[in-house]
């Protein structure tokens, strides 16, 4: 048994599909700006890690704004 890429993902494409959707929809938030409908969500994300970020002695803001942003990001992708 060889180990390829193929091995490892079941569809056989050197990107998986969700980068693909991960760049798209990053590219039309970047291009359409507040019109876009993944813009809100990801802000809101955003919004709710920095409230997280300053209540939570662990992580600062600028990182619970990264991560909401980025859970909320991964949220829209998934569907």
């Amino acid at each position: 048994m060889t180990n390829s890429s193929n091995d490892r993902d079941p569809r056989g494409s050197e990107n998986p599909q969700w980068i693909e959707d991960a760049k798209a929809e990053a590219s039309g938030m970047a291009k359409e700006g507040m019109k876009h409908p993944s813009t809100k969500p990801v802000l809101a994300g955003a919004a709710i890690g920095g409230l997280a970020g300053a209540l939570l002695p662990v992580i600062s803001l600028p990182v619970g704004i990264a991560a909401g942003a980025a859970y909320a990001f991964y949220n829209r992708i998934k569907r």
